[in-house]
């Protein structure tokens, strides 16, 4: 099943953990036997002091992913950002870590308006050959962007997450370069693309004012001089066209679109919309992996290698991008392996810590139409999210007995050591066969239902059966979050038609959005009447799964209905602080 073409795709740019090669900056081990620094030295610094940036006919404009990075030397730098409710607005504060102490230093009131990074934190001014000022704007830098170690004592890996969550109904976040690394402050897709013609420029890029006073950054300006070329997808040996023309087609629903010809994740059925891939060079990585939809992801290289990229123009079949058990060319996405055979013995449910499922109020709302598959319909679209808040992961087996259709399905459960210590039987499992989805789907995981402004049901969408997988990072500063969460894949975590059993994750901190845009997903209001009505976003409806709390599991979300037949109109009001659909 494919998408729409009302609904709008959207594609984050996945980030890259390759280490950095920089020209400057590089941080040297601290003496023997000198004090450890409690708070981080950031630095400002360039890979290159000369860069090429193409401008391509297709896609107008330049992307300014300039090399510069902000390094941290003598301790981490990290930041908490969280709201109490929808009804507050968003704080942060930096988290200063001094062995096993750690302390909290508030950042100014409003000055983080959301979670997707500080705003205004670069400052960019390019002059042409003339010393003319052709651009000069502030950009928004996520801490979480692709990094890399530059300082060999460094740790192996980074503990933060990947990119800086866009959902507008996240309710936490952890945003961090770790101790002997640097991060990319290219701002991703917050990033315009500016026109400039090819030639020969002068970049200059600074860390505003109120940061440096802020964090104790040198004001110490990076110089790039730049070459802008004029490029297109047609010159390239005979490729296939310009990108515009290698659609996104991301399979119904999961927030992951498969780029035809590109670096595409791979799409999967009812998961959220995507956006269309920014351009950026293969180290940066910069601009959130946590979509709102199918994220986050493992990192990997935004881009594909060039010389991949041009075989899959030149043939509509190349098996390039994200699939099943293939990635971008540069990895192998890892299994989320099942238990090998259903559990025997009694169920038993014990007390030890469990999952705690809670709704987002629904979003992306629009008016859309049956398509070619069904005409003369309206329809109401909309994304949800269910997510766990935690303390433990919800795990859910499917097992199959021979020539079965339905996979029997367990909830599992661990103590404190991560050890299986029980089970209860939760339904079922079922194969989804439709084009675009091809993967097994737990049902009962949640319900929406369009509520009449007395709050009473309307309308239930067809929708009720998933694939889990950790598509949102909603909330990484409750107890236990993983901020690494694993599954996020769905090709390797919803099995395949002959699979005999299926292990479905949803991790804590994390959520799983699916978008309902087709015809027995979203809402059918062709006959219903003008007014104001509530999408409801409903949670283990059937309370199936054991949870630590089952008082939280709904979610509304006001909407008003206008227009007249096949010219709907749906007006979105704010909820609360959060304008935005």
């Amino acid at each position: 099943m494919t998408r729409t073409h009302n609904v709008r795709l959207r594609r984050s740019v996945m980030a890259a953990t390759a280490a950095l090669a920089v020209t400057a900056g590089v941080v040297a081990a601290a003496p023997e036997g000198e004090a450890a620094q409690t708070t981080p030295k950031l630095s400002l610094i360039a890979a290159t002091k000369s860069l090429t940036l193409d401008s391509w006919k297709e896609d107008p404009g330049v992307y300014l992913d300039l090399g510069t990075y902000l390094t941290a030397e003598g301790a981490p730098f990290e930041l908490k950002v969280t709201r109490k409710s929808y009804k507050d607005p968003v704080v942060a504060e930096q988290i200063i870590h001094d062995g096993d102490k750690t302390t909290a230093k508030a950042l100014p009131a409003g000055l983080v308006k959301d979670f997707s990074g500080l705003p205004g934190f670069a400052q960019i001014t390019i002059t042409d050959t003339n010393r003319k000022v052709v651009v000069n704007r502030t950009e928004k830098y996520c801490p979480n962007n692709a990094a890399g170690r530059i300082d060999p004592d460094g740790s192996a890996k980074s503990k933060y997450p990947e990119s800086c969550p866009e959902n507008a109904f996240t309710l936490g976040s952890v945003w961090g370069v770790e101790k002997g690394w640097a991060s990319n402050t290219y701002a991703g897709y917050a990033s315009k693309p500016v026109q400039l013609a090819a030639g020969k420029y002068q970049a200059k890029v600074s860390v505003t004012k109120r940061y440096r006073d802020l964090f104790g950054i040198s004001n110490k300006p990076q110089l790039i001089n730049l070459t802008v070329r004029e490029r297109s997808w047609e010159d390239e040996d005979g490729a296939a066209g310009p990108r515009s023309k290698s659609a996104a087609s991301g399979h119904s629903g999961h927030d992951m679109a498969n780029m035809k010809g590109m670096a595409g994740m791979s799409g999967h059925a009812g998961h959220g919309a995507t956006r269309s891939e920014a351009p950026a060079a293969p180290t940066s990585g910069a601009g959130p992996s946590y979509n709102v939809g199918h994220g986050p992801l493992i990192p990997a290289p935004p881009a594909l290698p060039w010389a991949l990229k041009k075989a899959s123009l030149r043939t509509a079949t190349a098996p390039v991008g994200d699939g099943p058990g293939r990635t971008d060319g540069s990895r192998q996405a890892p299994a989320v392996e099942p238990n090998a055979k259903r559990p025997t013995g009694k169920a038993l449910v014990p007390d030890v810590p469990k999952p705690d499922l809670r709704s987002l109020p629904a979003y992306g709302i629009e008016i859309s139409d049956g398509g070619m598959d069904v005409k003369g319909k309206d329809y109401l679209a909309f994304s949800a999210n269910v997510w766990n808040a935690g303390p433990a992961q919800l795990v859910v087996d499917g097992f199959r007995s021979p020539g079965k259709e339905l996979m029997d399905a367990y909830q599992y459960f661990y103590d404190a050591d991560g050890k299986q210590v029980g089970y209860t039987p939760t339904g079922t499992m079922e194969w989804d066969p439709r084009p675009g989805h091809e993967h097994w789907h737990f049902t009962d995981f949640a319900s929406y239902r369009l509520l009449k402004a007395d709050q009473k049901e309307s309308v239930r969408s067809g929708k009720e059966a998933f694939c889990l997988a950790n598509t949102d990072a909603v909330d990484y500063t409750v107890k236990n979050a993983n901020w690494h969460p694993g599954n996020t894949d769905l090709s390797t975590a919803c099995g395949q038609e002959n699979s005999i059993s299926v292990r479905e994750v949803l991790d804590v901190g994390s959520g799983d959005t699916y978008t309902q845009d087709l015809p027995g997903q979203s809402f059918d209001i062709t006959n219903l009447a003008n007014g104001t009505y509530y999408i409801q976003v409903l949670a283990n409806p059937e309370n199936r799964l054991k949870e630590t709390n089952l008082d939280n599991n709904s979610a509304l979300r006001k909407v008003v209905l206008g227009g007249k037949p096949g010219a709907r109109t749906v007006k979105v009001p704010a909820h609360d602080l959060v304008d935005a659909n």
